[in-house]
């Protein structure tokens, strides 16, 4: 009898474990079938076209399709538009980038005390998200135009005229727009992310008479982490889209401090140089992934104790 029952346990066991067995068969079936659009989608538009483009910066031409390695890199990195380019790129990012993020963190704090006219605030700082990137760049015509109104403006101080797109002071003016556009979008993530911040950690410290600067580098800087990664590395790539503004200002050749690596690839394209085209995006995809890898690296190390 015993023997039987024992057998009739494991049959209703084995019987269980294949419905279980079954059912997780389905779900990965029907998982793979809702993720599969999403797959072709990424593999056709992002991963193929990838593909390709390491391949055209390894040919002479897409024409004889001959291989030459890595002598388009080579011919690149030589170029002195390009070296041009990287250097205002890099200038203008490591400029712009920790403005962007320190300035909006500074607006966050400010705005999260209980001051008056705070929402109307909040509207200023969001309005440039709401504004088409060509008026935005009508409204700097009209403001640093050599007849513009900051000259204007200076001359009610007695000084001269300045040509602010064709001067030292053109990096200066696009700095400016890029904060201008971006600070908005900045300050309301650090906002959210304030707000997210465990109350009782904050009386905790109110009651350990902390100062207001001890909470914020020990408690308030430690949580915001994760959002200070995310909004350096969306400010990054920002900073290197600020093409659309530069050429919609200035076209394809502008004054020399902002000549950006996407003109040197724009003019490349229109010339069907792809070869270079493709190998000046390859390495400047490869500098981004290490800058980008480096902040994950950064914010692994200081947000380890908040994960906790």
């Amino acid at each position: 009898m015993e023997k039987r029952l024992f057998k009739r346990e494991k049959e209703k066991i084995r019987k269980r474990q294949g419905r279980k067995s079954k059912s997780v068969r389905k779900v990965q079936v029907s998982s793979g079938l809702y993720i599969a659009p999403s797959f072709l989608g990424v593999l056709t538009f992002f991963l193929l076209p990838f593909l390709v483009i390491i391949f055209y910066s390894m040919v002479d031409n897409p024409i004889s399709m001959n291989f030459v390695f890595l002598d388009n890199f080579k011919s690149v990195t030589q170029n002195a538009a390009f070296r041009t380019a990287v250097r205002n790129t890099a200038t203008f990012s490591f400029l712009a980038v920790p403005l962007a993020v320190v300035l909006s963190l500074l607006l966050a704090i400010v705005l999260e005390a209980k001051l008056p006219f705070r929402s109307q605030f909040r509207t200023f700082f969001l309005s440039p998200m709401m504004v088409p990137v060509a008026s935005i760049v009508l409204i700097w015509q009209v403001l640093f135009h050599y007849n513009g109104a900051v000259n204007d403006i200076l001359a009610v101080f007695g000084q001269g005229k300045i040509d602010w797109m064709k001067s030292q002071f053109s990096t200066v003016v696009i700095v400016i727009l890029f904060l201008w556009k971006n600070l908005g979008y900045n300050m309301i993530l650090f906002m959210a992310a304030l707000a997210s911040i465990p109350k009782d950690i904050l009386e905790v410290a109110k009651l350990e008479s902390a100062t207001p600067l001890q909470t914020f580098f020990f408690i308030k800087l430690r949580y915001l982490s994760s959002t200070i990664l995310f909004v350096t590395i969306m400010s990054l790539i920002n900073s290197f889209k600020i093409f659309r503004e530069i050429y919609l200002l200035t076209t394809d050749y502008p004054y020399d401090t902002i000549y950006m690596l996407q003109h040197y690839m724009n003019n490349k394209f229109k010339n069907l140089d792809y070869q270079t085209l493709s190998a000046a995006a390859i390495l400047m995809s490869l500098v981004m992934i290490v800058l980008i890898g480096i902040l994950f690296l950064v914010e692994n190390h200081f947000g380890k104790d908040v994960e906790g």
